[in-house]
C-alpha cells in the first residue's frame, strides 16, 4: 500500500531547506566559472561586443525556456524530474568550459546552462510557493535567495584557491564537484508537492456566484484543495496589477545588462582581472545577509516598496560606475550593489506570486522571467554596443537613469491586500 502524502505542515521544512541547500551548491559551481569568464574571454582574444552576445543570447534562450516551463509547472502533477533535470544539465556543462578554444564553444556552453536554467527555475518557485502558506511565501523565497548568494560567496573563494595553482581552466574543471552535491541533494532531497492531476483554474474564479453551473475541478492551493473551473490557457487573464508590474520591470531590465560589464569596468581603472572574484565576493556577502530579512520583511509590508528600494540603490551604483572615482569608490558600490539584488530578487517573485490566482502561478512566472530575460538580451547588447562607441560611462549612466524612473514608477504600485 502506496504511502499517503505528508500534510503541507510537515513537508515544508524538508523542501525549503533541501531547495536552499541546492541553490547553494549550485551557485557555489556557478560563480567559480562566472567571475572568471570575462578575463578567460580576454585570454582566447574576445573582448566586450563578444561578452555582450554570449550574455545576452544565454539570457534570452533562458527567458523562453522560463515562457515554456511556467506553462509546463501548472499543466503536469509532478515537477521533481523538470527541476532535477535542469540542475544536472547545467552543471554538466559547466566543467566543459575547461576545454574550449574559441568564444562560439563558449556560447554553445551558456546556451546549455541558461536553457537548463529557465527550465528548472519556474517549476522551482512554483513547488517553493505551494510548499508554505502564503503568509510566509516571501520569507522562503528570501531564505533561498540567501542561500544562493552564500553560494556566490563560497565560489569566488574557491575559485582564488584554484586558480593560483592550476589556471582558469582549473577553476572551470574544478566547479563539477559542487555541481555533482547539487544534483544529488536536489535529487534526494527535494520532495514533490503532492496536487490534483487537473490544478488549473482561471484567474478571479472563486469570486463567480455559487450558483453557475459550471463543472468544478479540484485545484491545489496554499491552504488546501478548493474547488474552481474553467478552461487551460496558454495565456491566462491577469489582473491588472500583474500586468502593471510587468511593465515596471521590463522598463527597469533595459538597463540592467550582465553584471560582466561591471567587472570589465572594473579592470578599466585598474582593479586585476585576478581580483574579479573578489569583486563577486563583497557583493554576495550584502546579498546574503539581506536577502532572507528582505523577504521576511516583505511579508508584512509593501513589497512595491521596498523593490522601488532596490532600484534606487541600483541607480546610485551605476552612476557611481559611470564616474569611476577611483578604486576604492567601484570596491564599495560592488558592496552596495548586494543590496540592490537582496531588495528586488525575492521580493518581486513574492509580489508576482500572491498577485495571481493558484492555477496560474507557474505561467505568471514564466512571462514575468521571460519579459526580463528578453529585454536583458537588448539591454547587453545595448551596453556593449555603447560601450564601443563611445566609451564605458555612457551605458552606466543610460542604466542609473532607466533604474530611476522605474523606481519612482515601481512606487505608483499598491502590493495585493494580504489577510
Amino acid at each position: 500500500m502506496a504511502t499517503p502524502p505528508l500534510p503541507l505542515s510537515q513537508s515544508t521544512p524538508r523542501n525549503i531547506y533541501a531547495f536552499g541547500l541546492t541553490s547553494f551548491l549550485n551557485d557555489t559551481a556557478s560563480e567559480m566559472a562566472y567571475w572568471v569568464l570575462p578575463a578567460f574571454l580576454a585570454s582566447i582574444g574576445a573582448g566586450a561586443a563578444q561578452l555582450g552576445i554570449i550574455e545576452g543570447i544565454a539570457e534570452s534562450v533562458a527567458s523562453f525556456a522560463q515562457l515554456f516551463s511556467g506553462y509546463l509547472a501548472d499543466k503536469v502533477s509532478h515537477r521533481k524530474p523538470i527541476v532535477v533535470g535542469g540542475y544536472f544539465v547545467a552543471n554538466a556543462v559547466k566543467p566543459l568550459l575547461a576545454l574550449v578554444s574559441s568564444w562560439w564553444q563558449i556560447l554553445g556552453i551558456r546556451f546549455a546552462d541558461r536553457f537548463a536554467k529557465g527550465v528548472r527555475g519556474t517549476a522551482r518557485d512554483v513547488m517553493v510557493a505551494e510548499s508554505v502558506d502564503k503568509s510566509k511565501i516571501g520569507s522562503a523565497y528570501g531564505l533561498i535567495q540567501a542561500m544562493d548568494s552564500a553560494g556566490a560567496i563560497v565560489g569566488p573563494l574557491l575559485a582564488l584557491a584554484v586558480i593560483g595553482h592550476f589556471g582558469m581552466r582549473g577553476v572551470f574543471a574544478s566547479a563539477a564537484i559542487p555541481g555533482a552535491l547539487c544534483v544529488i541533494v536536489a535529487w534526494v532531497g527535494i520532495r514533490e508537492v503532492h496536487r490534483s492531476s487537473k490544478p488549473l483554474t482561471e484567474p478571479g474564479a472563486e469570486l463567480r456566484s455559487a450558483g453557475q453551473p459550471r463543472a468544478a475541478v479540484p485545484t491545489r492551493t496554499g491552504e488546501g484543495v478548493r474547488l474552481s473551473s474553467g478552461k487551460s490557457e496558454w495565456l491566462p487573464r491577469l489582473p491588472v496589477g500583474f500586468y502593471y508590474v510587468l511593465v515596471v520591470v521590463t522598463m527597469f531590465s533595459l538597463g540592467n545588462s550582465s553584471d560582466m560589464f561591471l567587472v570589465l569596468r572594473a579592470g578599466n581603472i585598474g582593479i586585476p582581472a585576478s581580483r574579479a572574484p573578489l569583486l563577486g565576493l563583497v557583493f554576495n556577502i550584502m546579498f546574503t545577509l539581506v536577502s532572507w530579512p528582505a523577504g521576511k520583511f516583505s511579508d508584512r509590508f509593501s513589497r512595491s516598496a521596498i523593490a522601488a528600494a532596490g532600484y534606487f540603490v541600483f541607480a546610485i551604483v551605476y552612476f557611481v560606475f559611470a564616474l569611476a572615482p577611483s578604486q576604492l569608490a567601484i570596491w564599495l558600490a560592488m558592496a552596495f550593489y548586494g543590496l540592490f539584488y537582496a531588495l528586488t530578487n525575492a521580493v518581486l517573485k513574492a509580489l508576482i506570486v500572491e498577485s495571481v490566482d493558484t492555477g496560474v502561478r507557474g505561467r505568471a512566472l514564466g512571462i514575468y522571467s521571460f519579459c526580463i530575460s528578453v529585454t536583458t538580451l537588448l539591454s547587453s547588447v545595448i551596453t556593449g554596443a555603447l560601450w564601443k562607441l563611445y566609451g564605458p560611462a555612457v551605458p552606466f549612466y543610460f542604466s542609473a537613469g532607466i533604474a530611476t524612473v522605474s523606481a519612482f514608477a515601481l512606487l505608483g504600485h499598491r502590493s495585493p491586500k494580504r489577510d
